[in-house]
């Protein structure tokens, strides 16, 4: 049997698993998985930290690694030619990138911290091993992600927050 390999303190997976339980937000992650379920799920995320202002993702940018918020809030802004436009915020228990992640299309916004979040990112490699190892955890993690993607694809001011 292997051990865990200790993590930075300051992150644990369960605060994530926790803000996704109790956020209220139309586009909270619906998850449903077992904090057992959620320390495997663990090892295969990166913790992140942002500062205000920080850019998480760039439009256009060809990447598709998404993003599950713990803590903190997020701008997205759409990029035109004449300005740059403020379209949604997305809080604790969310994600960002789910768009990128299923299409393999560019970035559709830029994200930025509205101020000090964390969070923790999945790239498509570490999703396919997670996919092999633990499949039962990937489905409903594809699942609850695809729902956040249809939510806001159904609710217009929300759209353009698939990034």
């Amino acid at each position: 049997m292997n051990a865990r390999v200790p993590t930075d303190p300051r992150f644990d997976v369960l605060a994530l698993a926790q803000a996704m339980r109790t956020s209220n937000a139309l586009d909270a992650v619906p998850v449903n998985l077992s904090d057992a379920q959620w320390q495997l799920l663990g090892d295969y995320l990166q913790p992140v930290t942002l500062s205000q202002g920080q850019v998480l993702i760039e439009q256009g940018v060809k990447d598709r690694t998404v993003y599950f918020v713990e803590s903190g809030s997020l701008t997205v802004h759409y990029e035109d030619d004449k300005d740059r436009v403020r379209i949604a915020m997305v809080g604790a228990g969310s994600v960002l990138g789910e768009g990128a992640f299923f299409s393999h299309l560019p970035r559709s916004a830029t994200v930025n911290a509205g101020g000090h979040s964390r969070l923790w990112c999945l790239t498509p490699l570490r999703f396919r091993e997670l996919s092999a190892r633990f499949p039962v955890i990937a489905l409903e993690l594809t699942v609850a992600m695809a729902a956040v993607l249809a939510r806001r694809m159904y609710n217009k001011p929300k759209r353009v927050a698939v990034t």
